[in-house]
């Protein structure tokens, strides 16, 4: 751990999502059981309002139909939604924040989160300050938080010259929309709603000045939160109750991810990630990341141009700690696919587990009584575990539709997986998948499978490493992380800034 993280603990969860609350599919006691599955902490957000609605435009009379009708059921259900919420809230084990959603073509899109759930209400803003004056003016703390930022201005993306930090310390910039950090990123923008636009993004934002960190959310409409590769965040908490989770957000102790649990932490002149801190023109940079999977690279950027990338090797397994995803999926079926799969460590050790379910599509248009919760995690003793999930065929041949989870075991070449899958038992010794994926059909041609991917050791997927970096000024300046493994999984860091007059950390 890096020296000031210490006394912090990185949390993951998924602070914009839906279900049937408002618009939407699944309810919220799936989403919730859902998300109490593979995250710390979640908020499952009601659509409430969009005072510039297009409703002169009669091509989109459906559109603006279909949003009325979800704002009503919102606000028809928000003191059940509120009541449900809070029962969810269990410090130390999950923590739950209700929140509402409101959009403008003006503005973006905000969602407002709440402290306090009983001191909270729907806001029917008719423009950006209004909204923030009316969240000013409740008797609990609020945060308001820009979604989806890289639509272009006056098409649902952000207005940078309205923004303010003082409300939206944080700003969401993945989520299944695409990824906002810069233009020439990963996960690009692909919904309906349009391309992204280079004066959307964050790197844009940072050029300008402004201030602010970074988060990553699903907006899943299917009641999954923390669907796998969709958007999640990570936040450095010192514990887990809803007092923890804004006091991250609010000093921006928080950075974005797409799927994997990866642990990033970084400091400059031992200020943490969301700091502001005097230095000179000397710097130390310290940066510290453990992966998913396995790292490509970890890149540091000052005033968004890359300083530094550290490189990791492919290295091939030689005992002790590895990685192992496990999914199951694929193959041509006309409905979605149960699945029990019991897996045992033997001659080794199970170390830990990281649940990865997506749920189906937000396009996907499950069955009627479909079951959005059919995922399941039990541990069977110290080394072995079952889990159940449903799949569907993946959409295309590069949008997985795939569940699963990753193992994260201690072992040497006597170590083998011993699985038992939908009755069909197999052996995976560990050594075999040092040199790579082994997979298994379930029946013949065009059948669903199992693939146990490839071993990755830990010195593939952790790394740590400091940075002495000299600059010729003193001005306000910034520095970020972003970390890129393997399986195209990422993670972006809020900045730490240095400031002249800044308190001093060292």
């Amino acid at each position: 751990m890096l020296p000031g993280y210490e006394d912090l603990r990185a949390r993951y969860g998924d602070l914009h999502n839906h279900c049937d609350v408002s618009y939407g599919r699944g309810s919220l006691d799936q989403a919730l059981r859902n998300a109490r599955l593979q995250l710390d902490f979640a908020s499952v957000t009601v659509h409430g309002a969009w005072p510039d609605v297009p409703e002169d435009d009669p091509d989109l009379g459906y559109l603006v139909d279909y949003h009325r009708l979800g704002f009503e059921r919102a606000r028809a259900g928000w003191d059940g939604y509120l009541a449900r919420i809070d029962a969810a809230d269990e410090p130390g084990r999950f923590v739950a924040v209700p929140s509402f959603e409101w959009h403008s073509i003006a503005y973006g899109d905000h969602c407002v989160y709440f402290r306090d759930g009983g001191q909270s209400r729907i806001l029917d803003a008719p423009d950006l300050p209004a909204l923030r004056a009316a969240v000013r003016a409740l008797p609990t703390d609020a945060l308001v938080i820009p979604h989806h930022v890289g639509y272009a201005h006056g098409f649902r993306g952000i207005d940078w010259g309205a923004f303010e930090p003082e409300l939206s310390p944080v700003v969401e910039i993945v989520s299944f929309h695409g990824a906002a950090e810069s233009g020439d990123g990963p996960v690009p923008y692909l919904h309906a709603m349009g391309p992204l636009d280079e004066r959307s993004t964050a790197r844009h934002a940072w050029k300008r000045g402004l201030r602010f960190g970074v988060v990553g959310s699903t907006d899943h409409h299917n009641a999954v939160p923390g669907a796998y590769g969709f958007g999640r965040l990570g936040a450095w908490m010192g514990a887990l109750d809803r007092d923890a989770l804004f006091d991250a957000l609010r000093r921006r102790r928080t950075y974005a991810l797409t799927g994997d649990r990866i642990e990033l932490a970084f400091t400059v002149d031992g200020a943490l990630m969301g700091d502001v801190v005097e230095a000179g023109p000397e710097r130390d940079v310290q940066v510290a990341v453990r992966g998913g999977a396995g790292l490509e690279y970890v890149e540091v950027l000052h005033d968004e141009r890359v300083i530094h990338r550290e490189s990791v090797l492919p290295q091939p397994y030689r005992g002790g700690l590895a990685k192992v995803h496990v999914e199951v999926g694929w193959g041509e079926a006309d409905r979605p696919i149960a699945w029990e799969v019991e897996l045992r460590v033997r001659d080794g050790a199970l170390v830990g587990v990281e649940p990865r379910f997506r749920g189906p599509y937000p396009s996907v248009v499950p069955p009627p009584g479909t079951d959005h919760a059919p995922h399941a995690l039990e541990r069977l003793g110290d080394d072995a575990l079952r889990f159940t999930t449903s799949t569907y065929p993946n959409p295309l041949s590069a949008l997985p539709a795939m569940e699963g989870l990753a193992l994260e075991v201690r072992g040497d070449d006597a170590t083998y997986l011993e699985a038992t899958v939908n009755g069909q038992r197999l052996c995976v010794p560990l050594r075999d998948l040092s040199e790579g994926d082994r997979t298994h059909h379930l029946g013949g041609f065009v059948s669903p499978a199992i693939a146990f991917h490839r071993a990755v050791p830990e010195s593939e997927y952790a790394v740590r490493f400091a940075l002495p970096h000299r600059t010729g000024t003193v001005d306000t300046d910034a520095y970020r992380v972003r970390v890129r493994q393997r399986n195209d999984q990422w993670a972006w860091s809020s900045p730490v800034w240095v400031e002249p007059g800044a308190p001093r950390r060292r």
